[in-house]
């Protein structure tokens, strides 16, 4: 295959330069990507989490064997609250430290699918391929969140990258070696990193098949080196901690192998208790969660065809790589949305030579102007119904938010209408980028501050240390990580896993130690009927939960809660 035009003579696809042209898709990107960094603390349902865990891991120096308070935590392996706690190194600010792993991974996956696009086919279509990954929801989404999936998807991007560098583009070995790697960087961030190495199926069938556009290199000795890599980015982390595990002769230490190798790997995905839905899960994710790329699929689906139909192994290898995933995930009981999402970078990959073509044609156009429309007159129509009508579903969302959170999805609804207006069908497809840009930039901007408060659970710890005082110890009873996080000053905890009645048990004997200087922060159903809320206090609403406060005085005799644990948000 001839090498990539060089970009200062690369057909540009708006601007005269295609220099130019990446530069300011680079800063539009980061606008979309990182507006609002550091104006919010981490929200639940998982943020917390892993913040907590790498908080600890800087506090105390426990790196190996993640802890969740004084519990070990063994759901995840510790990579991803290792480059949360390093970001705090570079940083020294948790607000920023906790995204920056995910922004990283979005941005890189973005360079790949850019990079790697432009190599197998031009400039325009590269740029047009990393525009509709940058936009689809999906990816968006997801990728501003502090959860381990942004980075797997990172890292598998990577590794795809390093393989079809090699499978489409080489023979290149190094490449070959650095996905290798890389695939097993993401198996020990998410066990199921190993997936990136499937792209060896479609390989396999394009060779056998003489398929065009097809790398043919030779040397068993390197493909067996190459995989090689991958067990040992594994055992960069598995040797030290086996090693230490096995040293202490710890049993905790012993049943957190046990678990986070076993227990949440295979029996997670062969038996999942929790998140279960029908084998076609999957594809209401693609038509709904995938838009706008969703749209474009009807029109993709036949080219692909045409194109596999003539063998061209750049539309195989991606798209295949994709179709095994979609079906490895599907077979299992346990589905998730964010299962499938580093899928979406090879689907847009595959799609670059369509683009050019696709984005001119008027059914697609209409079809995007629609989704803009539609999308920014619902945020529109409904922000002011709850701002003049004040509906009974609105009362009900206000409950946990901010009722000038109606503001923001006005303005961004009147914004989205107004690009629509201004860009019309003939550049729809621009006018849902720019409508992109205004909603996440003030999603970050003005609506991070808005829901932090409620969402961290930062208002009700500021609350509770209000009312214990700045000396007291507050003990957290039923507790949620976003409480232990953002809690302020002295604090104890009774354990996270443990039944809510055992946690009481013994947050009241820890009361009766020190009554004078010492309350209980509690979630209102882990009380029961044994505290008289009458003289507990009522600290507030967050997370969709009450919460109160008690001291020793509160306190009813001999009464033991049956209740036991609930979800987190």
């Amino acid at each position: 295959m001839n090498p990539p035009v060089p970009l200062s003579r690369a057909r540009p696809l708006w601007l005269r330069d295609a220099r130019w042209e990446l530069v300011v898709f680079g800063a539009f990107a980061l606008l979309v990507l990182a507006a609002g960094l550091g104006l919010r603390d981490p929200w639940p349902s998982d943020e917390p989490r892993f913040a907590l865990v790498a908080q600890w891991m800087v506090e105390h120096g426990q790196w190996l064997f993640p802890h969740r308070g004084h519990e070990l935590y063994p759901d995840k392996p510790p990579v991803f609250m290792w480059l949360q706690a390093l970001s705090y190194y570079l940083t020294h600010n948790w607000r920023i430290a906790f995204l920056l792993p995910s922004l990283l991974a979005a941005l890189g996956a973005l360079a790949l699918v850019y990079d790697l696009a432009r190599r197998l086919w031009n400039h325009r279509s590269a740029l047009l391929a990393a525009a509709t990954l940058l936009v689809t929801i999906h990816f968006t989404y997801q990728m501003r969140n502090a959860q381990i999936d942004p980075l797997l998807l990172g890292w598998m991007t990577l590794a795809n990258y390093g393989l079809l560098r090699h499978l489409l583009l080489g023979p290149c070995w190094r490449w070959f070696a650095i996905g290798c790697f890389f695939a097993g960087v993401g198996v020990a961030t998410k066990g199921v990193g190993v997936l990136a190495l499937l792209m060896l199926v479609p390989y396999l069938v394009a060779r056998r098949g003489h398929w065009r556009q097809l790398a043919l290199p030779t040397g068993g000795w390197r493909w067996a080196g190459g995989l090689a890599l991958f067990f040992v980015a594994i055992l960069g982390w598995l040797l030290p901690m086996l090693l230490v595990a096995r040293a202490d002769g710890d049993p905790q230490h012993a049943e957190y192998v046990q678990n986070i190798l076993f227990g949440q790997t295979v029996h997670r995905y062969a038996t999942p208790t929790g998140h279960i839905h029908s084998p076609f899960y999957f594809l209401g994710i693609i038509v709904v969660d995938w838009l706008p790329l969703s749209l474009l699929l009807p029109w993709a689906l036949p080219a692909w065809w045409r194109r596999l139909k003539r063998r061209d192994a750049r539309f195989l290898l991606p798209l295949g790589w994709a179709a095994l995933v979609l079906l490895f995930f599907s077979i299992s009981p346990g589905k998730r949305d964010v299962y499938i999402l580093p899928a979406l970078p090879m689907v847009a990959l595959a799609l670059a030579p369509l683009l050019p073509g696709l984005l001119r044609r008027r059914g697609v156009r209409v079809a995007v102007f629609a989704l803009t429309v539609l999308l920014a007159g619902t945020l529109a129509a409904a922000s002011a119904l709850a701002i003049h009508r004040h509906p009974a579903w609105a009362l009900k969302i206000e409950q946990s938010l901010d009722p000038r959170i109606w503001w923001m999805l006005l303005a961004t609804g009147v914004a989205g209408l107004a690009i629509a207006a201004l860009t019309r069908v003939r550049r729809a497809p621009l006018g849902w980028l720019l409508f992109a840009g205004v909603l996440w930039s003030v999603y970050g901007v003005w609506g991070y501050p808005l829901l932090n408060g409620d969402r961290s659970a930062r208002d009700v710890m500021v609350e509770a240390r209000a009312i214990a005082g700045p000396q007291a110890t507050i003990g957290l009873l039923a507790w949620k990580e976003q409480n232990l996080l953002m809690a302020q000053g002295p604090v104890a905890e009774f354990g996270f896993l443990r039944p809510w009645p055992q946690q009481y048990a013994e947050a009241v004997a820890w009361l009766q130690a020190d009554p004078a200087q010492r309350w209980v922060f509690s979630l209102d159903e882990a009380m029961g009927a044994c505290v008289d809320r009458a003289r507990a206090v009522h600290v507030g609403h967050a997370n969709r939960r009450d919460w109160w406060m008690f001291r020793h005085d509160a306190v009813i005799p001999g009464c033991i809660p049956r209740t036991a644990g609930d979800d987190d948000e």
